[in-house]
């Protein structure tokens, strides 16, 4: 399955992502902290969907009420 989420309320624009049998193959984020969003990218691959979301769940950046990896966990959660 691939995923094409826009992002709100972060740097990051968009997040493209590939999910098969219920594992992260692959993480895309258009826009937003290069060096943070290609290690968060390459932190998930392989992971159960589950697994990422219960990590990356609510977690905020500086005074955002959200952030790319809480944008992640958002998509992967609208997608099951």
């Amino acid at each position: 399955m691939e995923i094409n989420y826009k992002t709100q309320g972060t740097c990051s624009r968009q997040i493209n992502i590939k999910v098969e049998n219920g594992i992260v193959e692959n993480v895309e984020f258009v826009g937003g902290c290069n060096g943070n969003t290609k290690g968060i990218s390459a932190l998930v691959k392989g992971m159960k969907v589950e697994d990422v979301i219960a990590r990356l769940e609510n977690t905020k950046c500086g005074f955002k009420d959200t952030s790319c990896p809480d944008q992640l966990a958002k998509a992967l959660k609208q997608a099951l």
